[in-house]
């Protein structure tokens, strides 16, 4: 047997929040501002934003040592905040997620026709989240309401590492049967997600407008004057550059086009890895 290059792209790993639901991805990170609100911690929406694609433990732990944020903590506490007490943070996330998720729980527009195209070609749709498995359930059932289902699903908490290690997008290479993870490809809003897909050693395309780095909902986004939209696109890839996606994106609707352009470079001898 000899080794040779993939030809075709054989699947992909979406992100859920901000990538297939939820646009702006709001649901997560509204929802961190309540959980710390209710300790009686300010924390604001752009804080909140900071570490998107984290799982939720971390992401709170990656807030809570912030600078600014553990002052806040430690001016209503005494001290600077523990791992239990971020647990206890996490706790309290968890419920409120939960409930809530509903809110934000819309298709992205675009997304299903998208997914529709790549699955005509015979691509297998997998998908993770920092979202853990509780949240995760819920997310799953509203959007088969909503006409999307993924052929497989790994949770946050499913995996030794969420993101930005690789383990989550290799497990949906393992259980959809993919043979090599170049001909796979991570889609994903936030440079953890997108981290994790280049360490999996796979084609990354990341999405600027749609997710949670530029945070609007999508009427603020269709309504954006073209001037400030090509200066957002410049800032969220300023933002991407050191995570070095493949592609970049406005939101899921462009990623049959750069499908394409991907198998064109599988086709002339490119791989992910050296790109």
């Amino acid at each position: 047997m000899r080794y040779e290059n993939p030809r075709s792209i054989e699947a992909v790993v979406l992100d859920w929040a901000g990538t297939v639901v939820d646009f702006g991805s709001f649901a997560p990170t509204q929802i961190f501002v309540e959980a710390f609100g209710e300790f009686g911690v300010a924390v604001s929406l752009e804080e909140a934003r900071g570490p998107m694609g984290m799982g939720k433990w971390d992401h709170i732990r990656t807030l809570c040592n912030a600078p600014q944020i553990a002052a806040r903590y430690a001016e209503r506490f005494g001290r600077t905040p523990t791992d239990a007490d971020v647990t206890a943070i996490y706790e309290r996330f968890m419920p409120l997620q939960i409930a809530k998720i509903a809110e934000h729980s819309g298709i992205i527009p675009g997304a299903l026709d998208a997914i529709a195209a790549l699955r005509a070609r015979g691509i297998r749709i997998g998908s993770c989240s920092g979202y853990p498995a509780c949240v995760m359930e819920r997310v799953v059932a509203l959007a088969r309401t909503n006409g999307y289902e993924a052929d497989h699903v790994v949770a946050t908490d499913e995996v030794p590492n969420g993101r930005p290690f690789p383990a989550q997008a290799l497990a949906n290479v393992i259980a959809l049967g993919v043979r090599d993870v170049a001909a796979c490809v991570k889609v994903d809003d936030t440079v953890p997600g997108i981290l994790e897909g280049r360490r999996a050693g796979m084609w990354t395309v990341a999405l600027t407008c749609s997710g949670n780095a530029m945070g609007l909902s999508y009427e603020a986004f269709r309504a954006l004057p073209a001037d400030r939209l090509a200066a957002e696109r410049e800032r969220i890839k300023a933002l991407f550059a050191a995570s070095r996606p493949h592609f970049l994106v406005d939101t899921i609707a462009d990623l049959p086009g750069v499908i394409a352009d991907i198998e064109g470079l599988l086709a002339a001898g490119r791989m992910p890895q050296a790109c």
